[in-house]
């Protein structure tokens, strides 16, 4: 989930591929996929004036990978992404420099999504209390709706690699600064380092109570949810009496 994920490189070693076997391949995936983008090496052009990866195939490639691991789960393997997508795993590494490439790329593609859309939500309208359980419970309800891509992301995905990890963290870390942001320019908190302190540890806690939920799925999300604000808000002597 870097900015600027490389497009181009290298496959790796002895991942060498025949002339067209690319075009072939999408020949081949878009009858098992009608509506998958057709391949081909036509590529868009780089300010630079070199040819570049086209987006609407990159974008493709993705999606499929979206596909595979909400079907197999966290464990799909770069093969069955590659087979979704109609070309051999070779040419999938192609598209995103190597395998770090495109976990970073889906990473991207996810976390950036749902940390905006948790930013949103703690900038709606209404007192501290109304905004901290909605950007709780969007977190929550997205995790709780992708849990496998969830769980290939921040388990498999930055356990293979540390560029990825390092890049999560530091969006992860970044809502965190975002929260504190807000809270100084509305005067909620006139602490600056206690304002740093109670966003990020809000953003851990939430971070972790949400893995946790996800091993105790019988545990309404509404309960979660109100059990993380009245901690939060109250402090834990009010919470062990709800």
């Amino acid at each position: 989930m870097i900015d600027g994920v490389r497009d181009e490189g290298s496959a790796p070693h002895g991942g060498g591929d025949a002339p067209g076997e690319e075009a072939t391949a999408g020949a081949n995936a878009s009858a098992r996929h009608p509506h998958a983008t057709p391949s081909g090496r036509a590529a868009a052009t780089t300010p630079s004036g070199r040819a570049g990866r086209d987006p609407r195939r990159r974008r493709a490639l993705l999606e499929a990978a979206d596909r595979i691991i909400l079907r197999e789960g966290p464990e799909a393997s770069m093969a069955a992404i590659a087979s979704e997508a109609g070309i051999s795993k070779p040419i999938l590494y192609r598209h995103f420099g190597d395998k770090s490439g495109l976990y970073q790329a889906l990473a991207e593609r996810h976390t950036r999504a749902l940390m905006d859309n948790v930013r949103a939500a703690f900038l709606r309208p209404g007192d501290i209390r109304t905004r901290s359980r909605a950007a709780i419970d969007t977190y929550l309800a997205a995790i709780a709706a992708n849990r496998h891509l969830y769980r290939f992301l921040v388990h498999r995905a930055s356990a293979e690699d540390t560029a990825t990890h390092s890049a999560m963290g530091t969006v992860i870390r970044g809502l965190g600064g975002e929260i504190a942001d807000i809270l100084l320019r509305e005067g909620l908190l006139p602490d600056p380092v206690r304002v740093h302190i109670w966003s990020h540890a809000t953003v851990g806690m939430v971070q972790a109570a949400g893995e946790w939920w996800l091993d105790h799925p019988d545990v309404p999300r509404e309960t979660v949810t109100d059990g993380i604000v009245a901690l939060l808000l109250d402090g834990l002597p009010e919470a062990t009496r709800r």
